[in-house]
């Protein structure tokens, strides 16, 4: 998982409501612990057709939304079951963030923990944004804000930690071993009093 500050990119648009963890990442596919390859996967079942070829009505299969790393999508993103298998599937696809008017807990939970931005923000502004998906949008993780070409900022809920978290590139394991000298020069202060 890498870290960042800052997010520059267009975005993919999926207007579609209460998109569910087994519609991101189906349950037929959630026998491995790799992360790698779960991409292949995301939205199996709307991204395939019957025969195997690519959907070319599906967003991800448009040339013109290849390397975007910004989802738009419709309120209620990531209901459904707790699976991490989904923000893997979905960073193994190369999103980096997933905007959205709401986005269900848990998913928003296993995302943070695993590299993906959740962005919370005014249904009316994320309809707005996906009015332009070609626009390069800044994510700021920093700052804690989105930024649109036209000076339009959007800021975000993200807690310290979680953005600690994103910005260094570790998870909740990760953050704790990187600070291990601290943790083992506390232990011995303390086992000396």
């Amino acid at each position: 998982m890498s870290g960042f500050r800052e997010l520059r990119s267009q975005s993919v648009v999926l207007r579609q409501t209460n998109i569910d963890t087994d519609q991101i990442i189906p349950a037929r596919f959630l026998s491995t612990t790799e992360r790698a390859g779960l991409g292949r996967n995301a939205f199996n079942d709307w991204r395939w057709q019957a025969d195997g070829s690519p959907n070319p009505a599906f967003p991800f299969n448009q040339p013109e939304n290849a390397g975007r790393s910004v989802l738009l999508a419709g309120r209620n993103f990531g209901c459904g079951s707790s699976r991490e298998h989904a923000p893997w599937a979905l960073t193994d696809l190369g999103l980096r963030a997933i905007v959205s008017s709401e986005i269900a807990d848990i998913f928003r939970n296993n995302s943070l923990k695993n590299g993906l931005l959740p962005v919370v923000l005014a249904e009316a502004d994320v309809q707005t944004l996906m009015e332009r998906p070609d626009d390069e949008l800044v994510v700021d993780v920093a700052a804690r804000e989105l930024r649109a070409p036209d000076g339009r900022v959007y800021p975000f809920p993200l807690d310290a930690f979680a953005q600690t978290c994103l910005i260094e590139g570790v998870d909740e394991m990760g953050y704790l071993l990187a600070r291990q000298a601290d943790i083992e020069h506390y232990e011995e202060t303390r086992h000396a009093r």
